[in-house]
């Protein structure tokens, strides 16, 4: 009995303990989230945004809940390099989480000053102008930042590995489909060529038009980029009142949008923390 025991201990996938199967509830439960996460890809609006940070908050408590059960952190304590190589992807996914959290802060801050001018202006400051030229300043910068890292978001996806385990296969895919997510995220702050050609200040007009922006965040105008239409149709001693009522407007509805999506992603970096530390948990185990 004694010699059974080993003999089914000979190979690197230990193959007497199995992970949870594809038919396991909760792998079944994984696939359904990923299944939902990769059918809203492309999706840029506040709301489909929303939507897909919900879904992978979902993703990574049904992840964990897998991870707790003692089957399968026996199972993957013995596949350990194939652990070690999740575990990698975790640390990842910390760091463009923590990145697209940054960008997302730093947005907030450029619609909180721009508000700020606004009531000035209605104070009887003049200096509305310089402030929209200084938020499209900002806007730039952070376009610039984002398609810099959107290009280097790519070479961060998840190697695929030999395992056919499912929880290693689920880990991985949870892995690449994570990085898409973040990836519309920052794409949903990405500046776009405007269809409306420019008439009259010109600066700001020069500014909202970059050479080129490559982002995943899709075509769908979203509230960061209908504000940056208005703000290109501004036409000074024309009708500036209404003009900037729309813009008021338009910032007040931004601004909670920011911030949810913001509680959204440290509710989600959160997640990652504890999904690496019980990785960390049965690497060391």
């Amino acid at each position: 009995m004694a010699s059974s025991i080993e003999t089914s201990k000979i190979g690197s996938h230990f193959r007497s303990i199995s992970l949870p199967s594809r038919s396991h509830p909760l792998t079944t439960t994984v696939e359904e989230h990923l299944s939902r996460l990769r059918s809203s890809e492309g999706a840029s609006s506040s709301s489909s945004t929303s939507q897909s940070l919900g879904e992978l908050k979902s993703l990574f408590d049904c992840i964990d809940d897998l991870l707790q059960m003692p089957l399968t952190r026996q199972a993957l304590s013995h596949l350990r390099s194939a652990a070690e190589e999740s575990l990698d992807v975790s640390l990842t996914l910390l760091d463009v989480c923590g990145t697209v959290r940054e960008a997302f802060s730093h947005m907030k801050e450029c619609v909180q000053e721009l508000k700020s001018s606004l009531r000035r202006r209605k104070r009887g400051d003049s200096s509305f102008t310089s402030e929209v030229e200084a938020y499209i300043d900002s806007r730039k910068k952070l376009n610039k930042a984002i398609n810099k890292y959107l290009r280097n978001l790519k070479k961060k996806a998840p190697t695929k590995g030999s395992q056919n385990e499912a929880t290693l296969s689920l880990l991985s895919e949870a892995g690449e489909i994570s990085l898409s997510v973040f990836g519309s995220l920052l794409g949903f702050l990405a500046l776009t060529r405007g269809s409306t050609k420019p008439r009259g200040w010109s600066r700001v007009s020069k500014l909202l038009e970059p050479k080129s922006v490559s982002c995943d965040g899709g075509k769908e105008t979203n509230e960061v980029r209908g504000l940056d239409v208005v703000l290109l149709s501004l036409r000074p001693g024309k009708d500036i009142h209404n003009q900037v009522g729309d813009l008021s407007k338009r910032l007040e509805e931004l601004e909670p949008s920011i911030e949810e999506i913001e509680d959204d992603l440290d509710c989600i970096f959160r997640r990652l923390v504890k999904l690496r530390v019980s990785l960390l948990n049965i690497v060391n185990h």
